[in-house]
């Protein structure tokens, strides 16, 4: 495979531009390992892409920070919590001490390929408001702005991001486990508009004290107002110094994950939101009893409650 310069014009360019920066020797690179037995569980904050994993990363660690004021003194939130899947792209030390207990990790997998005996907090959201939000992340990052069309984008959409997979296979494992006490799910837009029940539901799942001054923090951190004033940031620099160093994206693309308005479905075309409703009544319909994302959602509101 030759030299890739820039950002992507394909699907394919897509896949050597990844080729390319995953390339190279890992000196520095330090797989996840669990604490010794009698620890603290570890967190594992494993939404699908763009469904709320990088709201709910701060959330988390403005949570376990919060006694002491909190902190933002880092230059990517997955710095603080860091991204699994993308550990060795990185050269990342997944072993490294944390700032504050207890340890938490980002991923985008399903329960199956992630660390067993730890606990999982996954939102869960529409995949028509996915696709959107996930086009308009790489438009423009990875991808040379609008050479690639929301609807050759399915490709990218089915791969799910680095270490990741497709959006019904992580639905379909998540669900699955909606009644154990190791799991805390819930719906991306429940969370955004019950933001302080979302954060003291984290909070009591985490095993964190919570207090009403750190919840008044934490609400404030996590309002879209705080998080795009602080984008840079939410912008994966981690992964855009690998990229420019390797592939020659310049750093300052867009790849902030935080806009200044939300991703909605009535942008997708019409062809995509046809596919994706068939994938739907193909794979989630007959194993969940749902036959769109609103009746799922709803169930798992009402399963919050509980």
């Amino acid at each position: 495979m030759g030299e890739l310069i820039g950002q992507a014009t394909t699907v394919e360019g897509f896949g050597e531009i990844m080729g390319i920066a995953a390339a190279g020797e890992r000196p520095n690179f330090r797989p996840y390992e669990p604490l010794p037995e009698g620890s603290p569980r570890d967190v594992f904050i494993t939404s699908w892409a763009k469904s709320g994993t990088t709201m709910t990363q701060q959330m988390f660690h403005q949570l376990r920070t919060g006694a002491a004021g909190g902190d933002m003194d880092f230059d990517d939130i997955s710095r603080v919590v860091p991204w699994e899947d993308t550990a060795y792209l990185l050269d990342f030390d997944m072993t490294a001490v944390q700032r504050a207990a207890p340890r938490g990790f980002k991923s985008h997998r399903d329960h199956e390929r992630l660390p067993a005996g730890q606990r999982y907090v996954v939102t869960l959201r529409d995949p028509k408001e996915c696709y959107v939000s996930f086009y308009r992340f790489f438009n423009g990052w990875h991808l040379k702005r609008d050479s690639v069309s929301m609807e050759a984008f399915m490709p990218l959409f089915m791969g799910g991001g680095p270490g990741g997979c497709d959006y019904f296979t992580h639905l379909l494992s998540w669900y699955a486990r909606r009644h154990e006490a190791d799991t805390l799910l819930m719906n991306y837009r429940w969370m955004v508009k019950n933001k302080p029940e979302a954060i003291r539901r984290l909070a009591a799942f985490c095993e964190i004290e919570l207090t009403d001054a750190i919840e008044a923090l934490v609400l404030e951190r996590t309002s879209r107002a705080f998080m795009v004033e602080y984008k840079d940031r939410f912008d994966d620099g981690m992964i855009c110094a690998i990229l420019e160093e390797k592939c020659g994206i310049p750093a300052n693309s867009d790849s902030s994950k935080v806009q200044a308005a939300g991703s909605k479905a009535d942008a997708l075309p019409q062809s995509v939101g046809d596919a994706i409703d068939a994938m739907w009544a193909e794979r989630i319909a007959p194993n969940t009893g749902h036959r769109d994302y609103a009746s799922l959602a709803s169930e798992i509101e009402e399963l919050g409650k509980g």
